[in-house]
């Protein structure tokens, strides 16, 4: 019946699904473990007529024109530069971390120094991740350096990932540098933007044709079994000599024979306030108080008249069984390595595709996951 399965209907499996479909003209199963597609985008209007994101803020940023196009195939957008300031000494200041908030938290002399310290060093413009200006050997840029990790990044990181940021990959450290630079937006990306209904909406377009079959509420493992002996794949106890895209946890998939790969996985909590506005920004991250990440107010995301608003408070936590979602791979020296031992494994597989942050391990953003499911079904699938 089926020339492909996707496992997982998240940017990875859906894009794959789409172009099966419309280009290859083929038949394709998504196969999808919750009860909606999206997977950590999934959005939805809640009781105060405000677009909330379920599963944590997803905001939509690239410098890939080819993912902007072709994202914009099935949806309107709204420009949005997105703003997150962190609680750091009883002040706001903007993040990450840059002139302007330099000039928050230090007189107006000392602030000035480090400013002309940092252009000196580094130019205007540029950005340095903070495990690099800790190793600045100038006084002045190593007291800025060890401020802004035990202020900023040390605490919010134990909490976010459970390890010191010494002890995670550059990969992950690397993502909030220091600017220096007085532009107060979080990204710098040619293209950012909001769909203007949702994210939701992107996926009901981009799955809305006849080819393509979806399974809700199914776990992949009732339908689909896998041979390890004969490297071979079946689909309702019969071999499926197809292609089988795969954007689950890798791990899962060949049955934690080597071991369990770390993730990190959150508690959301979303509230109602009875009032206009809570707070002055998107987003607030508390690094040293509290034992919540960060609040997100949607409103600031997604505009809409009403007298209420609703915020989503974010508490970190080990991935830990089926009931979790894993959020974010935990990528150290240890856990990569079981990874490749994992991906050499998936490598026997004739017919078998690993796409995403899960079934990859790496630390995707959206615009990534999008580029690399289209690379893939080029490379791959076509």
């Amino acid at each position: 019946m089926f020339n492909h399965i996707v496992v997982g209907s998240g940017f990875a499996g859906s894009v794959i699904a789409e172009r099966i479909a419309n280009v290859l003209n083929q038949k394709v199963l998504i196969i999808e473990k919750r009860n909606h597609i999206g997977g950590n985008c999934y959005d939805y209007r809640d009781e105060n007529n405000i677009i909330v994101h379920k599963y944590g803020p997803h905001l939509f940023h690239t410098d890939y024109k080819e993912v902007f196009d072709y994202l914009s195939n099935f949806t309107d957008w709204h420009i949005y530069h997105h703003k997150v300031l962190a609680f750091v000494d009883g002040k706001k200041v903007p993040l990450p971390f840059n002139l302007n908030s330099i000039y928050e938290v230090f007189p107006q002399e000392l602030a000035k120094r480090l400013e002309v310290r940092l252009i000196e060093k580094y130019g205007y413009g540029t950005k340095i991740p903070i495990l690099e200006l800790l190793k600045e050997e100038d006084q002045d840029l190593k007291f800025l350096a060890n401020y802004v990790y035990e202020k900023i990044y040390k605490n919010y990181t134990m909490k976010q990932w459970g390890l010191k940021p010494e002890e995670i990959s550059p990969q992950v450290t690397a993502r909030v540098p220091i600017y220096v630079s007085r532009d107060n937006r979080y990204f710098t990306d040619r293209y950012q933007v909001i769909p203007k209904d949702g994210y939701t909406k992107i996926f009901e377009r981009m799955l809305n044709h006849p080819n393509i079959k979806i399974m809700l509420n199914t776990d992949f493992k009732e339908v689909i079994s896998i041979d390890f002996e004969r490297k071979k794949i079946y689909f309702l106890g019969q071999e499926f000599k197809g292609k089988l895209i795969f954007t689950g946890m890798i791990d899962e998939l060949f049955n934690f024979k080597y071991g369990i790969l770390p993730y990190r996985s959150l508690d959301f909590k979303f509230e109602a306030i009875e009032q206009e506005y809570y707070q002055e920004a998107p987003v607030i991250n508390y690094p040293n108080d509290y034992e919540f990440t960060r609040i997100t107010e949607f409103k600031h995301i997604h505009p809409v008249k009403s007298e209420k608003t609703t915020i989503l408070k974010e508490y970190p936590k080990a991935y830990s069984s089926n009931t979790d979602i894993p959020c974010y791979p935990l990528l150290t020296k240890e856990s990569e390595e079981l990874y490749y031992r994992y991906k050499e494994e998936a490598e026997k597989f004739k017919n078998l595709i690993l796409v995403g942050r899960l079934a990859e391990y790496r630390y995707y953003d959206m615009d990534d996951v999008v580029k690399r499911a289209l690379e893939v079904f080029e490379e791959r699938i076509r």
